[in-house]
């Protein structure tokens, strides 16, 4: 397509051309987000638990800490959670655990939902925008004399472009939803699993604290 047609398709365009754009525009930016934010979520948890737990066997609360500090994901956080309650009962472990682990599960489906909007509302838009290049279509055969097929074709190009455009937007917008819905559930799994361990592990080993042990 030439610029000239381009220009002409934007010139017969109702303005639903430009909201789709602006969807893709916040699609795109959803997705390069949050697959950052995953990317610096991942870890490898089982060498991370395995160095939270040689340090609790030797009563170093504070690097155990430090370590979770230092450590990004959510797996590191309700790991820290449940190390700063360490000698507290299992019941408390849990529930500090669980907090913990709601704030991060809402962080990491954060405009995820968006997404799927997107996904769904663009191809409507773009069968609107058809709809409507077709009413205008119908409107100039109306205030026409004599049909004429070639000035037809603007309206109906532009009308053909809207679903296009819309579809454009939306498969690849859902592809992404459920790619990153997957993500968020393998996170949460390994978040489960660290979970589980820490608290067992804090429940079953006697921690040192200042001095005092405590089971």
């Amino acid at each position: 397509m030439t610029l000239e047609r381009l220009l002409e398709v934007f010139k017969n365009d109702p303005g639903v051309i430009w909201v789709i754009i602006a969807l893709a525009a916040a699609a795109l930016f959803i997705t390069v987000e949050r697959l950052f934010h995953f990317h610096r979520c991942q870890i490898d948890t089982r060498d991370f638990l395995e160095g939270i737990f040689n340090n609790l066997k030797r009563n170093n609360l504070v690097e155990t800490v430090s370590i979770c500090d230092d450590t990004p994901g959510p797996v590191a956080h309700l790991v820290r959670a449940a190390v700063l309650r360490a000698g507290a009962s299992e019941k408390d472990i849990v529930q500090a655990v669980d907090e913990v682990t709601q704030v991060e599960i809402a962080r990491l489906e954060r405009n995820i939902p968006a997404l799927a909007t997107i996904a769904q509302v663009a191809p409507l838009l773009g069968l609107l925008g058809t709809v409507v290049g077709m009413i205008q279509a119908f409107e100039h055969i109306r205030g026409a004399a004599t049909i004429n097929l070639s000035s037809l074709a603007p309206f109906m190009e532009s009308a053909l472009i809207c679903t296009a455009s819309g579809l454009v937007v939306a498969i690849p917008s859902y592809l992404f939803y459920n790619f990153l819905v997957t993500r968020v559930q393998a996170i949460i799994n390994e978040m489960n699993m660290a979970a589980s361990e820490i608290v067992y592990f804090l429940t079953h080993n006697p921690i040192k604290v200042e001095g005092e042990t405590k089971p």
